[in-house]
């Protein structure tokens, strides 16, 4: 408690910004295994379950565009707050009966939660840069990757919580229960959130939402790729592969996925010392080129496997475990070029819009997701992984081979 006491004012503020991302994702990471389970027992098709989320993704880019002009404007600490709401009150449209969960109010919900989440996710990845001294780019690396780590291990916890509400519960009382738990942590966030960490001291104008930094663009550019390749298996085609040819139930499906996620998340957090901090290195563009050179081999090796029936079952969780490490790193590397490129006194325009290709490469993997497998199977949803990471790879050359703070809202 005394160590506590001794934080600046600026750092305790992070660490309730902090507390309440890990809060919301939880709940987050809990209402996707939900719906992807649930909507799966309606019986409805891979494809059906993908185009529930489509909202979700469209309105995260859109989000992540005016969410960094809304921080800049606003404050950080106000866009989380607002992020709080909107998750509360899309948990709160799930509540009403079965019969009136149609698939235009799951998206219309989804919509509201993609907003949220983006929300806060920019409200906390733009925060940790005005804590850092510009010089001091290793603290830098390691505080990025700690944040990103865990909160993917908070994700991981809600797909097995999701997993668990919903075997222990059912659908409605596991919504009900979640949406007072966020609601309690929305209103002690009202009480206690009150510096306005990150508003900018020029207030920008709306047309400076698009990144005018070559940096910026070409990492963003890279991190659509990579995400969509992740996502267009993981979402919908996994988990329904799990649970219908390998015959999976759904406490298995949630605490696997969990589990991936949980050490998924631990393997960001140490991505520092993976990649070379220990003796002074922190990552550039030709780093990013490396790792996803070495990402894009593993889908590949899985799609190989499932075509040749080469105990297709070993293969892909053993596969799964080697990508999510893999990937983990990669997205580590980019979590810290976007906060090391972006300029100071704008840091949320451009992590807004580096978050912004983030949101519509899950948009896109996402709808992939669905389709491709509803058509063609899992072995071609890999086969897409694949094209993606190496298409990432190739925009990773452009990125600056050392490390470049861009004025990219000057």
């Amino acid at each position: 408690m005394g160590s506590l006491a001794r934080l600046s004012a600026d750092v305790k503020q992070y660490l309730i910004v902090t507390g309440n991302y890990w809060a919301f994702t939880l709940t987050d990471g809990a209402l996707r295994m939900l719906v992807v389970l649930h909507f799966h027992d309606l019986g409805y098709s891979p494809l059906q379950i993908a185009m529930l989320f489509l909202f979700y993704e469209i309105f995260g880019v859109v989000t992540n565009l005016v969410g960094g002009w809304l921080g800049a404007r606003l404050g950080l600490n106000r866009t989380m707050n607002i992020g709080l709401a909107l998750q509360v009150m899309a948990l709160a449209m799930l509540l009403v009966p079965t019969s009136l969960l149609t698939v235009p109010w799951v998206m219309a919900a989804q919509a509201l939660s993609g907003i949220a989440k983006d929300l806060n996710k920019m409200s906390a990845k733009s925060a940790i840069k005005l804590l850092v001294p510009g010089d001091a780019q290793g603290t830098l690396f390691k505080w990025v990757a700690i944040l990103t780590g865990s909160k993917n291990a908070m994700k991981g916890a809600g797909f097995f919580l999701g997993g668990l509400l919903l075997t222990w519960l059912g659908f409605h009382n596991a919504v009900l229960a979640m949406t007072v738990a966020l609601g309690l942590v929305w209103l002690a966030s009202i009480l206690i959130l009150k510096r306005d960490l990150g508003k900018a001291k020029n207030k920008p104008k709306f047309t400076q939402i698009f990144s005018k930094s070559a940096a910026i663009n070409y990492l963003s550019g890279a991190r659509l790729f990579l995400f969509g390749a992740r996502d267009v298996w993981f979402v919908v085609a996994l988990p329904v592969y799990l649970s219908t040819t390998l015959g999976w139930d759904h406490w298995s499906v949630g605490s696997f996925l969990a589990a991936w996620i949980v050490g998924y998340g631990f393997i960001q957090s140490l991505a520092p010392q993976i990649t070379g901090k220990a003796k002074g290195k922190v990552p550039d563009g030709r780093s990013a080129f490396a790792w996803a050179c070495v990402l894009s081999v593993t889908p590949a090796l899985i799609a190989v496997a499932l075509h040749l029936d080469f105990h297709p079952e070993q293969a892909l969780l053993g596969g799964l475990l080697v990508f999510g490490a893999l990937f983990a790193i990669n997205s580590s590397l980019h979590s810290y070029l976007i906060v090391s490129y972006a300029s100071e006194d704008n840091v949320s325009l451009d992590v807004g819009f580096y978050y912004m290709a983030n949101a519509f490469g899950r948009l896109l993997g996402t709808l992939l997701s669905g389709w491709v497998f509803q058509r063609y199977g899992l072995e071609a949803c890999l086969g897409i992984s694949t094209l993606f990471v190496a298409i990432a790879a190739i925009v990773s050359l452009a990125l600056p081979e050392h490390k470049v703070v861009a004025n990219s809202t000057q």
